[in-house]
């Protein structure tokens, strides 16, 4: 790990080294639940794909780095949402046979079982106006299910949480071209000195924060119609206009930018009203997402090169929305 390393034990951690037969066990001793066990691919954790007589499932076992109380909050912060929408699309908690909604093994990682969820996976979906007016509609439910909603983890420190984007300014060496890595600097120049001074004033709550394509179903028939939300792993409390940003951050159309972000904001708009100054700053907190991305990719793949296909899976698309958006100077 780089000196001072923002990541700090999360990030830096690889998933728990628990094999297929282990975990079978422990769905097994703690659920009742025997059946085939697929490996998902995951950031930090291990996840697998549980195919039972019952039904399908997903067991997931958290980084060991992880404080619990992370996990519980993502458990308690699902059941909110259930309550407060129960159309929403999103993985319900399975209970132990306990009772219990988690299981703390000995080696730290905390276990749980939750639904699976059908669908495509949006990065295999064309884009277009309908899929970001969906993404953008259900963003914005998914964001006001989650008002009011409060936990003690809520306050994590997190890289992927758009307000600290100024700690990227250690991981920019990693990113590998120099212009693109200029015109990361630039845009944290621009957080530091615009952005982020403009960020208290903004509505806050807990949110999703990590709406990227590949946590996103849609329907295996309509592919502009949102059939799932996964992984709450990144919810964290900042301002709501951020989850706003990670989704369009990753739906920006090339050619052209502001007016398909337009889109996205307009469909969240018709649920949730957006103030003013929370569309003054979309733009700008969308180029962040995608820097971002970007330098958290671009450092992880060097430490982990196993598994750098799926840590820069999204690098492409941020790179290219970033050259795509008004540059920094142009951005407020």
């Amino acid at each position: 790990m780089m000196e001072h390393d923002p990541l700090g034990d999360i990030l830096n951690s690889a998933p728990p080294a628990i094999t297929a037969a282990e975990s079978a066990s422990l769905l097994h001793r703690h659920w009742g639940l025997t059946g085939q066990l697929d490996g998902l691919a995951s950031e930090r954790d291990l996840n697998w794909r549980v195919t039972t007589p019952e039904g399908l499932f997903v067991l997931k076992l958290a980084n060991a780095a992880e404080d619990p109380e992370i996990t519980r909050f993502q458990n308690l912060a699902l059941q909110h949402i259930a309550q407060r929408d129960p159309g929403l699309p999103v993985p319900r908690v399975v209970p132990t046979q306990a009772g219990a909604g988690d299981v703390l093994l000995p080696t730290g990682s905390v276990v749980r079982l939750l639904t699976w969820l059908e669908g495509r996976p949006m990065h295999l979906a064309p884009r277009g106006p309908g899929l970001r007016r969906s993404m953008g509609a259900t963003a914005a439910r998914l964001t006001r299910a989650l008002e009011g909603f409060s936990h003690p983890a809520a306050d994590h420190v997190l890289q992927w949480d758009i307000k600290q984007a100024s700690r990227l300014r250690l991981l920019l060496p990693a990113i590998a071209e120099p212009a693109l890595r200029d015109l990361c600097a630039r845009w944290l120049d621009l957080f530091d000195n615009r952005l982020a001074p403009l960020l208290q004033g903004l509505p806050w709550q807990v949110v999703h924060a990590d709406l990227n394509p590949h946590n996103v179903l849609t329907d295996s028939v309509d592919h502009a119609r949102i059939a799932g939300v996964l992984d709450f792993g990144d919810m964290v409390f900042t301002p709501r206009i951020c989850d706003l940003a990670v989704a369009a951050s990753y739906l920006v159309d090339q050619d052209n930018a502001l007016e398909s972000l337009d889109e996205i904001a307009s469909a969240w708009a018709d649920v949730l009203p957006l103030l003013p100054a929370e569309r003054d700053v979309l733009p700008g907190l969308t180029a962040i997402r995608m820097v971002t991305t970007i330098a958290l990719a671009s450092h992880r793949a060097q430490l982990y090169p196993g598994n750098a296909p799926y840590i820069l899976r999204n690098l492409p698309s941020a790179r290219a929305g970033l050259l795509a958006l008004p540059q920094p100077d142009e951005a407020l």
